[in-house]
């Protein structure tokens, strides 16, 4: 059963709509409704990528690293977002720990609405 928080893999499409190379991706929130639709957004281990004040970095020495799957340092990209069937997304390979979801999703509300922290 899928839930918010857990890291699955999926080939993330590019900006120009190609199909991308299977990477991680973050479960946001499933969408309100009958079909098995989520928000996504995309992880990189490209850490120059990273967006201060508004991306996440997982790093070995945090506490849910282990637990997310993820084998290196990696960038989740909040600004990197897509609503996927979730019949596409591939198994998960770990996830985040509740407090970093939660950061997660203040950042993308308070971009979305303008607020500031």
């Amino acid at each position: 059963m899928r839930h918010a928080g857990q890291i699955v893999l999926f080939r993330f499409p590019q900006t120009d709509r190609t199909q991308g190379k299977l990477r991680p991706a973050l479960l946001l929130e499933r969408l309100p409704g009958q079909f098995d639709d989520w928000l996504i957004c995309m992880i990189s281990s490209q850490l120059q990528q990273f967006v201060p004040g508004f991306d996440e970095i997982v790093q070995p020495n945090d506490d849910d690293f282990v637990q997310s799957g993820l084998k290196v340092a990696s960038v989740i990209r909040i600004g990197r977002l897509a609503v996927m069937d979730g019949a596409v997304l591939l198994g998960a390979t770990g996830e985040i720990d509740a407090e970093r979801l939660r950061r997660i999703k203040t950042n993308l509300a308070n971009w979305l609405t303008g607020s500031k922290q």
